[in-house]
């Protein structure tokens, strides 16, 4: 799940300085999960955004709306009938929404209202974890479900480092580390041998950004120019 937290309200207001208008766009999936940008956040914000504009006697026309996904165009199509009434779209959707908004709505201004955080995992209410770093290269297998590159702040492969003790992270002693949760994890499921194989270096090639994915059932046509 895409993890997100909303925009301090100074940077918000500053970003829509120079609208009359403003449609504020709300994504129900992960950031509603995560409290940043569902139908409640939307409402919220547009409160916030409509007693500053009447304290500062700069009036801001606002209008609210909430689509399923904003990182699936058709969704998207939704908004045809209403951001022409406004001239800028704030979107509390992750980066992906405001940049697939920006595509499709070329002619407005398209401002982000949350910084996207991670890929992580709702392990309490109202508390998140980063779980993945998309490297497109899964150690899962071998590390025990427990993916160093994302869990181990420095990323290691092999490890544990000499830093870490009584299996807690140098880094920040108050996080287990990755590497002894490794173990643990490991010698439960009897498979401790896997540790002791070296792994080589990551392929960064993998990582290379902006990363494109074909299904390989559609290769041909995007391949081909079909």
């Amino acid at each position: 799940m895409i993890i997100a937290k909303r925009k301090p309200f100074k940077e918000i207001k500053e970003s829509l300085k120079n609208c009359e208008s403003v449609l504020v766009a709300g994504c129900g999936t992960c950031v509603a999960v995560c409290l940043a940008g569902g139908e409640k956040e939307v409402g919220l914000l547009s409160s916030q955004l409509a007693i500053a504009s009447q304290v500062e006697g700069q009036p801001l026309k606002i209008g609210e709306v909430t689509i399923e996904r904003q990182c699936d165009k058709e969704f998207l199509q939704e908004l045809r009938n209403k951001v022409d009434d406004y001239d800028a779209i704030l979107s509390l959707a992750c980066g992906v929404g405001v940049q697939f908004l920006s595509d499709m709505y070329r002619n407005k201004v398209v401002l982000p209202g949350v910084d996207t955080s991670f890929i992580g995992a709702n392990d309490e209410v109202g508390y998140w974890t980063e779980r993945c770093r998309m490297c497109n290269q899964c150690y899962l297998a071998t590390t025990g479900a427990v993916c160093p590159v994302t869990m181990c702040p420095k990323g290691l492969l092999n490890g544990p480092c000499s830093g870490t003790r009584d299996g807690m992270c140098e880094v920040d002693q108050e996080k287990a580390c990755a590497w002894a949760l490794i173990y643990e994890r490991l010698e439960k499921t009897d498979r401790l041998d896997q540790i002791r194989e070296t792994m080589p270096p990551r392929n960064h090639s993998k990582t290379g950004r902006p990363a494109v994915l074909a299904h390989k059932s559609y290769q041909r046509r995007y391949t081909a120019g079909e």
